[in-house]
């Protein structure tokens, strides 16, 4: 990663590697605190990474700081949410954010340090799997601020943990640790603090090394699920189950299956 450029808060993009691509959101000095900058950063880094389609994405922390993400950085509040206006356009660029992500076609790896919390849970609950270290801590603190999570946020958190977690969360504001975490169904392993980085890329490469096409149609597939009556949702998925059939790559599984080799996935 060049950091030879980099300001006090950025989200950076690490060119692929192995298919793998890496966000970092990096603003350390507030244990990478979002910035309004850093939301409509990240949004365009979606909307190219969508583009571009790597096998797999990871979203980590600055490895710099004590924590994943913090949330949204507060103490720009008083300059970029003073109107009505200006509030609805920071809420509008956050929303982007975390639409884009969560709709980015493949895979997304959350490797999560340290805090993550409030904004930074809502990022983290729009990856497909979560690895975190054992240090970490999860919460929702708007209860503590005055402030209110809407409706998607809430159903993000319901999807991953179910109502009767979410509503300790949300109710009580208070954190929990990697083991709570882990038995809620919130993060899907965990690792040490040394071992994160190594532990993330060992499952993202074991996921890039699978056919493409179907890595997406799961992904539409498990949208689809997770919103029933969405009968869009549910034609998509259909329609990417149904290119994995008509792929070049279905037949490379075949051949690689019966001459007992790894198969060799082009995403075509």
């Amino acid at each position: 990663m060049d950091r030879s450029d980099m300001t006090d808060a950025a989200v950076l993009l690490d060119a692929p590697e192995s298919g793998i691509a890496r966000i970092t959101l990096s603003n350390p000095t507030r244990l990478n605190a979002m910035r309004l900058s850093m939301w409509a950063r990240l949004g365009d880094i979606c909307a190219q990474l969508a583009t571009d389609l790597p096998r797999v994405v990871v979203l980590r922390g600055d490895p710099g700081a004590r924590g994943f993400c913090s949330g949204a950085d507060i103490s720009e509040f008083s300059k970029v949410r003073t109107t009505p206006d200006a509030i609805a356009a920071y809420n509008g660029t956050v929303a982007r954010a975390l639409d884009a992500l969560a709709h980015l076609p493949m895979p997304v790896i959350g490797a999560v340090h340290g805090a993550c919390i409030g904004g930074g849970l809502e990022l983290a609950l729009r990856c497909d799997l979560r690895i975190a270290t054992s240090d970490a801590r999860f919460a929702f603190t708007p209860a503590k601020l005055g402030l209110a999570i809407g409706p998607d946020e809430v159903a993000a958190l319901n999807r991953v943990v179910g109502p009767t977690a979410t509503a300790e969360l949300l109710y009580t504001a208070q954190p929990v640790d990697a083991a709570h975490a882990e038995r809620w169904g919130l993060i899907n392993r965990i690792t040490e603090p040394d071992t994160l980085d190594e532990t993330v890329s060992e499952v993202g490469r074991i996921i890039a090394a699978n056919a493409p096409l179907t890595l997406r149609a799961v992904k539409a597939s498990l949208r689809a699920a997770g919103r029933p009556g969405d009968a869009r949702a549910a034609r998509h998925a259909d329609d990417l189950v149904r290119t994995c059939y008509d792929s070049s790559d279905y037949v490379e599984g075949q051949r690689a299956f019966a001459e007992k080799r790894a198969p060799r996935f082009t995403g075509a």
